[in-house]
């Protein structure tokens, strides 16, 4: 069998444990003499259709291994979304003669649910162009909103992130309520899935303990339930701590914070919820409020990753590579719970077709009755998530991540325009 070159690629928002993945990836390909070079895509598919292919090769062991601790995405990363063969056919006839040109026969692409769309459809653009390649999707957002896995790699260390976050504000806020800030609103990303917003709870071991009210994408608010449950909470407690998913909506399906804008999927572009929420409850109950916004934090808190979230994004990120080499193809990689306690997994497959552009959203049975909290088994569910610490190292008071050189390799073809 020939030895064909890999192209793999990360895509749509980042993680702090999407470099975990691909330094899985490359160090699984590196110590297998059937598979050439991983060549990077600069910009996720972008990089494939400009020819910008980053050479690894060039990285030593140390700069690849150090990925595993580094946040961000060491490759670029772009939201990019490819039409289908029939509209753009010169686009996948380029990535063909790109992937041609460099002796490519593996692709893997490494994103949430728009990607896997991406990489459903070059896995059709192979059969249908009768180019062999080997697509693999593996799995990455802080959404957690993929279908047919346990979870999502990115998504543990957020929500350790998160949950530590408003526990430690909680307490702050707790410190002035006799004579100052009442209520504090913390915003968390979720477009229409309340995963982020959900681990929140963790944090609330007992009733009186922050988040005490928690706004999911999947309720529309009820303005006057919720400021009769934070005027209580703050009469019975003496604050208020409260968690807004991003994707809050009204009783008319209106997202509360909606800017007008949308991304290269079609997605509103949203942010901003909490400053509204603040709002509302000065207006209508007076209080005294304080509000975070925690938008890239969230996501790239590498310094206080989950160690299930990096083993789990480094075991994807190697089984891709000896999947691939098995023959498995045109499917995404999986996280499949085997045991809930002690908590257990291993990783599956299911077809890129059955998770391309799906969302799952936090189930009825994970969210308490009153619709602002989180039940039993959504915290059974969550738990073993956001275990263990991955600290990276430090210099100087400081993590110590790595920044790659990321050389490209020469270009072989003519300049491709992008519509």
């Amino acid at each position: 069998m020939p030895v064909k070159n890999v192209f793999y690629a990360q895509s749509g928002g980042v993680t702090s444990v999407i470099n975990a993945s691909a330094c899985g990836v490359i160090e699984a390909a590196r110590a297998n003499n059937r598979i050439g070079t991983v060549y990077a895509g600069l910009d996720g598919i972008l990089g494939a259709l400009n020819e910008n292919l980053i050479d690894t090769s060039l990285e030593s062991d140390e700069a690849i291994a150090a990925l595993k601790h580094t946040p961000g995405g060491a490759f670029g990363t772009c939201r990019y979304k490819l039409k289908t063969i029939e509209e753009n056919q010169k686009e996948y006839e380029r990535l063909i003669e790109v992937f041609s040109a460099h002796n490519i026969g593996y692709f893997l692409y490494n994103g949430g649910g728009d990607s896997q769309d991406t990489a459903y459809k070059v896995s059709q653009m192979g059969k249908k162009m009768n180019y062999p390649l080997t697509c693999i999707g593996i799995p990455k957002t802080v959404d957690n909103d993929l279908p047919h896995t346990d979870c999502c790699p990115g998504f543990g260390s957020a929500a350790k992130y998160l949950a530590t976050s408003i526990r430690e504000a909680g307490m702050d806020l707790d410190s002035m309520s006799t004579t100052s800030t009442k209520v504090f609103i913390l915003e968390v990303m979720g477009r229409h899935a309340g995963w982020m917003a959900a681990a929140t709870g963790l944090a609330a071991e007992k009733e009186s303990m922050p988040p005490h009210i928690i706004l999911f994408p999947e309720i529309a608010l009820d303005e006057k339930r919720f400021l009769s449950k934070v005027k209580n909470c703050v009469e019975k407690h003496g604050s208020c701590a409260i968690v807004v998913s991003e994707g809050l909506k009204d009783k008319e399906g209106n997202f509360l914070a909606d800017s007008g804008l949308r991304d290269a999927f079609g997605h509103a572009q949203l942010g901003g919820v909490a400053p509204v929420i603040a709002q509302i409850i000065k207006r209508e109950l007076g209080y005294k409020f304080h509000y975070a916004i925690s938008d890239y934090l969230q996501r790239s808190a590498r310094h206080i990753a989950s160690q299930v979230d990096v083993d789990q994004a480094y075991d994807l990120g190697r089984m891709a590579v000896e999947k691939a080499l098995s023959g498995v193809n045109n499917k995404m990689l999986t996280i499949e719970r085997t045991n809930a306690n002690p908590y257990q997994w291993e990783i599956g497959t299911v077809d890129l077709s059955k998770v391309a552009a799906v969302e799952t959203k936090v189930p009825t049975e994970y969210i308490t009755e009153d619709g602002f909290h989180i039940t039993g088994s959504c915290r059974d569910y969550l738990l073993p998530l956001i275990q263990g610490e991955a600290y990276p190292p430090f210099k100087d008071g400081l993590p110590n991540y790595v920044n790659l050189q990321n050389h490209l390799v020469e270009k072989k073809l003519k300049k491709f325009e992008i519509a």
